[in-house]
């Protein structure tokens, strides 16, 4: 695994508890900016199923989703055959997915998507480290298909992204 990417692939949760939190374009407008920008450049993407996940509810991040410039991969063969690889390396990575409240359903082709592009994946999720869960997260299949991943402090951190405050 390198210490840096040239590519990063953006889980859903990054966009949405930036918009609901801690980045909201209210009083943080330039983060967005740089996303789209970052997007431009090709340095991050969204799987297509990330974009739809945020898309398919009305809001105000979705919009700004379908006007930014982060590229939206499509599910491919070569990306399908990746997520076969990580479903083949462990039974355990078939859990990512909440079949019962049909929550997840993005993660693997995150992973797959990154494995593809060899790009870092930047979640918000945490590892899951108790030994007897069947629970597991995007950081636990990353780990064991040699995958980077961080979280997006870590990625704000590594593209050394700067904000400055202002008052009107």
């Amino acid at each position: 695994m390198s210490r840096e990417a040239n590519k990063y692939c953006l889980d859903a949760n990054v966009l949405i508890q930036a918009w609901q939190k801690y980045y909201n374009p209210r009083f943080c407008p330039d983060y967005w900016v740089l996303l789209s920008e970052l997007g431009k450049q090709d340095k991050i993407f969204i799987p297509e199923v990330v974009y739809e996940e945020i898309t398919r509810t009305e809001g105000e991040l979705s919009e700004w989703l379908k006007q930014s410039k982060i590229p939206i991969l499509k599910i491919s063969e070569p990306v399908t055959i990746c997520l076969q690889r990580i479903y083949a390396a462990d039974p355990l990575h078939k859990n990512l997915v909440d079949n019962t409240k049909a929550r997840s359903l993005a993660d693997p082709w995150v992973i797959a998507h990154a494995l593809h592009e060899n790009a870092t994946v930047v979640t918000k999720e945490e590892k899951v480290t108790a030994l007897n869960s069947t629970r597991i997260k995007i950081p636990n299949v990353c780990e064991n298909m040699g995958i980077r991943w961080i979280n997006d402090f870590q990625f704000i951190d590594e593209l050394d992204i700067k904000f400055q405050c202002s008052m009107p």
